[in-house]
């Protein structure tokens, strides 16, 4: 019996050899052809200068036998704007590569766009080839592109200080000069420096993109003058305009008002997705505001919207949103006052800002008043505020328990931060009866305004909300008869303007 066993094995050891082989053999078939996981990669607004995000599609053998592609290009050759990694290996064209049977290979691809002097956008097309077995296929690339003016660093110096590039007025061009054209997208790198003296006016439907940890600062003696207008506003974000990247906070640095800066307007402008909205450092020119900003949105800062020492602000209108920390910290003394504003900040139950909902945590109030600071030696400084902090018909609200801190300094400091919150709605359970005496007007606490979609940033009312015809309109004044929707102030059903950026009005 064993002898019989032994001359089996000896005789069926070379069909395992040759049906082994038969399986291992690359299949040759001209009928056999490759799958994908798509036909076109498709690549959103891509900036010149700026090279795009990675996408991948996989490439399939669904046969049991694996095959050989012979060859794998990009149509345009050397040309092309694209680029291609299958499996790890790079190049324009890669030859002779192996998959096995029911397996799969990646392929990533990349998009550069070749600035062109055009205003309009692009449409940059090409494929990628496939050749096996003498077949052809073919992944069709498409990416928009879009032409910028850059701004870009021409000074590097080496003190620690970051590169930067000058916006002077000694010319008008639209790259140097004081009026930025609105034609086609400004882009930023590093840090763009608006020279003492100079106005840097951007006209309505201005688009600024920033790269990774751009800086816009508006330098001593300089002055930024923004002048959007509604459904043409002045916008402000990072440069990536994939889908994936709407709504994430910390893609750029700020836009800094330095110490020195002088009349500062924003109007009607839209300010997303950087580290700090706008930084006011301390400065008084002639009694006149730092910064006086109407009718604008800045959400989805990874530290705060508004972060100001020392400064002078005025703020009508607006919408502070959506921040990692504050909303609005306004420190070490200032001037300040806010009408028509909305504070809100979703940020832990917020699903789309990229660190939302269970994975974020935010201790922070929406709010803080601050008078004093620590110095290196653990010593407080006191700097009081240069007059009442004053809030009209505004909204506090948010996701945390206490949305408003008032952060006064000990001892003798501790009077020199005056405080007014007339007609608005806080979220705050630590302020009492006395903290209310004398710095408190008709005060709404702790009632959920009913924003239409916090989620999304819309800040809109429902129809319940509790801060409909709450509003006074004792200083009722003229850049405050319409609402961050253009509606106006206040509806003429009611006479009595709602807290807030916006006035309801019944769909």
């Amino acid at each position: 019996m064993n002898k019989i066993k032994h001359l089996l094995a000896i005789l069926l050891f070379p069909i395992l050899i040759l049906s082994s082989c038969k399986k291992d053999q690359i299949l040759a078939d001209a009928s056999a052809k490759l799958d994908f996981s798509t036909d076109s990669v498709l690549f959103d607004t891509v900036f010149t200068h700026v090279g795009s995000t990675t996408k991948l599609f996989r490439i399939y053998n669904n046969h049991s036998q694996p095959m050989n592609i012979s060859k794998i290009h990009l149509g345009a050759g050397t040309s092309s704007q694209f680029r291609i990694n299958i499996d790890g290996v790079s190049g324009t064209t890669i030859s002779d590569i192996d998959i096995l049977g029911g397996d799969s290979l990646y392929a990533f691809v990349q998009v550069t766009v070749n600035p062109t002097n055009q205003n309009s956008p692009l449409l940059i097309r090409d494929s990628i080839i496939f050749e096996t077995n003498g077949n052809i296929q073919y992944v069709n690339l498409t990416a928009i592109g879009q032409d910028v003016y850059l701004h870009k660093p021409t000074v590097f110096p080496t003190n620690g200080f970051p590169a930067y590039s000058i916006i002077s007025c000694k010319n008008n061009t639209s790259i140097g000069g004081s009026t930025w054209r609105n034609d086609k997208p400004h882009l930023i790198f590093g840090y763009a420096i608006v020279d003492p003296g100079c106005v840097l006016t951007m006209l309505p439907g201005t688009r600024v993109y920033f790269h990774k940890s751009a800086v816009l600062m508006i330098y001593n003696d300089a002055t930024i003058n923004v002048l959007g207008q509604h459904n043409n506003e002045v916008t402000f974000e990072g440069d990536r305009l994939e889908a994936d990247y709407k709504e994430i906070p910390g893609q750029w640095g700020k836009i800094w008002l330095s110490k020195g800066s002088k009349n500062n307007f924003i109007n009607w402008a839209k300010i997303k997705n950087g580290s700090i909205g706008i930084q006011v450092d301390s400065c008084v020119y002639n009694g006149l505001p730092t910064l006086q900003i109407e009718n604008t949105i800045i959400k989805n800062m990874k530290a705060a919207a508004i972060y100001s020492q020392t400064g002078h602000i005025r703020g009508y209108n607006c919408v502070f949103a959506n921040c990692g920390q504050y909303v609005a910290a306004l420190s070490i003394g200032g001037q300040y006052r806010f009408e028509q504003c909305t504070f809100a900040n979703y940020w832990d139950t917020n699903p789309n800002n990229g660190t939302g909902g269970s994975n974020a945590s935010r201790s922070k109030p929406s709010v803080v008043l601050n008078n004093f600071y620590i110095d290196a030696n653990n010593v407080e400084h006191v700097h009081p505020f240069d007059s009442v902090a004053y809030f009209y018909n505004c909204i506090i609200y948010g996701d945390v328990a206490d949305e408003v801190a008032l952060d006064s300094a000990t001892g003798a400091g501790s009077g020199l931060m005056p405080y007014f919150f007339d007609h608005c709605l806080i979220k705050d359970s630590s302020i009492t009866a006395a903290t209310i005496a004398g710095h408190f007007n008709n005060l709404s606490f702790n009632q959920d305004p009913q924003f239409k979609d916090v989620g999304n940033n819309n800040y809109n009312l429902n129809s319940n909300s509790p801060v409909i015809d709450q509003g006074s309109t004792s200083i009722f004044i003229q850049h405050l008869s319409q609402d961050l929707n253009a509606a106006g102030r206040p509806n003429p059903s009611t006479s009595i303007p709602d807290y807030g950026a916006y006035e309801f009005y019944t769909p």
